[in-house]
């Protein structure tokens, strides 16, 4: 393991962690009480603050909002017992395939 997946697989626990805490104990336990559409809703609300921050191209306002945006799809991924892992395995598979090939392969109930 390397420091970049080292933070991942910490980050990783502490959200296994949060599952079991009490929603009033933690931001992220209250984002699992609150359920896929509260956590939903904020993937999308920091994606769109990423899409501002690159629309104004200070470089360190668009990592931060990256960062909010991965953190809140990795909580969303560890409500559903999925992790960085599998998200890293999706895109192995896909690597040097052409993004039109990747998508036509895809069976049809498939989201894009």
């Amino acid at each position: 393991m390397n420091a970049d997946t080292d933070i991942l697989e910490r980050l990783g626990a502490t959200l296994e962690n949060r599952k079991r805490a009490a929603a009033d104990s933690s931001y992220v336990a209250s984002l699992y009480a609150r359920g896929v559409d509260a956590m939903a809703r904020k993937i999308g609300e920091e994606a769109l603050e990423t899409i501002l921050a690159a629309k104004g191209g200070e470089r360190e306002q668009i990592v931060r909002e990256t960062a909010d945006l991965w953190f809140h799809t990795l909580v969303l991924l560890a409500h559903h017992d999925l992790s960085y892992r599998d998200v890293l395995g999706e895109l192995a598979r896909r690597e040097g395939m052409s993004g039109i090939e990747e998508k036509a392969a895809r069976r049809p109930s498939s989201p894009s």
